[in-house]
């Protein structure tokens, strides 16, 4: 599938980076920037003016960030396709963005000319990866999925993660104290860990455990 022109809409919270990619995609006449945004809700309210074919999206703005942004442009106005550019490559960064609906995700070091047939590539709906970005979600998928935790170890970690001792765990899950130990036994064996601090935050990040109520 060809593409003739390409509306964009550019959302980055730097001034600078914006009128670089500006000036990037006006070296092409088949691209036109039809606005430029500087936070996810600006990015929201632009695509709902200018439904545009392609947003280049980064990924830490203020106000809404970039994949919340990203989620709602989906529902929203699910023709828009949303291309990631930014300067972080974490795991999580690249799952939220995949996740909230983007069609491709680029370094802010990408050349030029790539960026520009990216934007292309995704105005057709294809998939955009930078290289390393392909390979640690190719990574990601081929990883065994990490054990989950039983009902019950969730309990006690979750009263671990409120600042209970084993005693009081035990007391409020009417368990044996020795009970509670094997049950911490077993959540670190499958969280990976030494320690209970350890525990309660690699399940946290996991979405395994809600934060602790204050």
């Amino acid at each position: 599938m060809s593409v003739d022109a390409v509306r964009v809409v550019i959302a980055d919270d730097h001034p600078v980076v914006r009128a670089g990619l500006a000036g990037l995609l006006a070296t092409n006449s088949r691209i036109e920037v039809v606005a430029e945004a500087a936070d996810g809700v600006e990015a929201v309210a632009a695509c709902t003016s200018h439904v545009p074919d392609v947003v280049l999206m980064d990924l830490r703005m203020p106000h809404l960030d970039g994949a919340d942004a990203t989620a709602q442009l989906r529902a929203a106005h699910p023709e828009i396709k949303v291309l990631v550019l930014t300067t972080y490559d974490g795991d999580a960064d690249i799952m939220r963005a995949v996740e909230s609906g983007a069609v491709g995700y680029l370094l802010k070091d990408t050349p030029g000319e790539t960026i520009i047939n990216a934007v292309f590539a995704a105005a057709r709906g294809e998939t955009v990866l930078a290289p390393p970005i392909a390979a640690r979600l190719v990574s990601r998928m081929r990883a065994p999925a990490p054990p989950s935790l039983s009902p019950r170890e969730r309990e006690v970690l979750q009263c671990v993660a409120g600042g209970m001792s084993n005693p009081e765990i035990a007391t409020r899950l009417f368990i044996a104290e020795t009970t509670v130990k094997t049950h911490l036994l077993r959540i670190f064996a499958k969280l990976d860990v030494d320690d209970r601090t350890r525990a309660v935050v690699v399940a946290m990040e996991r979405g395994l455990l809600k934060a602790a109520q204050q």
